[in-house]
């Protein structure tokens, strides 16, 4: 019998392997197995949480308390979902039974995962964002009954943690960081804006009931038409442009004013340097356009509520602009045109002053801004007499700020 039983184990080895494998496979955890019901519960009693939070607003020993329990509640939610995500989706990846979106789930789950050694407040906050995203995702597909309760919570999180994000880059912006360096924060916030307002808002503007967002749905709606096809330089300039005009009202104490500023230096940075490198005309023509209006963004936007001035030259000279732009906004319904154009020499003339006074070699933009003002009729033309690069550079600089006075 003994030998027998160990002929009979022998001989159905494969079959053991294959049945081995299939019950392995089958108590795989999926979305509706064992960890999603997990999460299912975990969910409810996180929902149940906050709403009780939410109502309570008179008795502040008892509001505590709730926000003890909630605060609870959404660290074992958000612990049931990370371990469906190891237990589930990495072993569905191990096996070859994944699909696509759980690939992708798991190689951006690894990419947070390995901001933990560097930067673990990015981590933190980026951890329970992905976390919330794949089990908001999730719900979504099922068109789970629970969503519409879901969706308060998740709204209001999620946007806590893009601000504590936003607040992280802009501490970081404040380093002694190299060009390189600063220039890598400046994609990580415009990339973070992005999907904020691509993810975040529709499902703010949804929930809307005191229409605190109406002054920013023409904005979206124009942001939108960036969402489809293929950009090229002067598109994503544009595009950066509306984001950070629809930051400076969602994200006032996150992205502070000396952040944002700085945002907006860099893409009037890129967009000289499109103009003065493009032999297109077409292309030079519409980067100018876009630069004017940029210009415009910064002054009305930005620069406009901007009320500590390192340098108090600086403030009087805005003064002195911002009072010659009213004074062309009120003309602006009898002369169009005319508006337009002075419009443009206004603008130059003010980005013409501040690029003489820099330290670098902003030669051929200057030339560039000269010619346009020369074509508008607000400035002379320049003769020639200088022999070297350097005299005609020096030349252009000084005659120039006497033309602009």
């Amino acid at each position: 019998m003994e030998q027998r039983s160990l002929r009979v184990v022998s001989t159905n080895k494969n079959f053991f392997t294959k049945l081995t494998n299939t019950i392995s496979k089958l108590l795989i955890p999926t979305k509706l197995g064992i960890n999603g019901i997990m999460i299912s519960i975990k969910r409810s009693s996180l929902l149940k949480a906050y709403e009780a939070y939410q109502k309570e607003s008179k008795d502040e020993a008892k509001k505590e308390n709730l926000s003890k329990k909630y605060e609870d509640a959404y660290t074992l939610y958000l612990e049931a979902i990370d371990k469906y995500i190891m237990d589930s989706i990495y072993k569905k990846v191990k096996n070859g039974t994944a699909t696509d979106y759980e690939k992708d789930a798991l190689s951006n789950y690894y990419e947070v995962i390995h901001l933990k050694q560097t930067q673990y407040l990015e981590y933190k906050y980026k951890k329970q964002q992905y976390l919330l995203e794949l089990d908001y995702q999730s719900l979504k597909t099922e068109e789970n009954k629970i969503l519409p309760r879901y969706e308060k919570f998740y709204s209001v999180k999620i946007e806590q943690l893009y601000k504590g994000i936003l607040k992280h880059y802009s501490i970081q912006l404040a380093d002694n960081l190299t060009y390189q360096d600063k220039n890598i924060i400046y994609d990580k916030i415009f990339s973070l804006l992005e999907d904020y307002i691509t993810e975040v808002l529709p499902i703010k503007i949804k929930l809307d009931d005191t229409n605190m967002y109406k002054n920013i749905i023409s904005q979206y709606e124009k942001f939108d038409r960036f969402t489809v096809g293929k950009l090229d330089l002067k598109d994503n300039i544009e595009k950066r442009m509306i984001l950070l005009g629809i930051s400076r009202q969602l994200f006032t104490h996150s992205l502070p004013l000396v952040v944002a500023e700085q945002c907006y230096i860099k893409i009037l940075k890129d967009l000289r340097q499109i103009i003065v490198t493009t032999t297109i005309q077409s292309k030079k023509d519409s980067a100018y356009k876009l630069l004017i209006e940029l210009i415009e963004d910064y002054n009305v936007r930005l620069l406009s509520t901007k009320i500590y001035w390192d340098n108090p030259s600086e403030r009087e000279e805005y003064k002195i602009f911002w009072n010659e732009y009213k004074k062309l906004q009120k003309n602006k319904e009898e002369d169009i045109e005319n508006y337009e154009i002075q419009k443009q020499i206004l603008f130059i003339k003010a980005d013409l002053k501040k690029l003489l006074s820099a330290k670098r070699d902003y030669k051929e933009i200057i030339d560039f801004y000269k010619d346009k003002l020369v074509e508008l009729g607000a400035m002379r033309k320049l003769r020639n007499k200088c022999t070297t690069s350097e005299k005609i550079y020096s030349r252009i600089k000084r005659e120039a700020k006497k033309e602009i006075g």
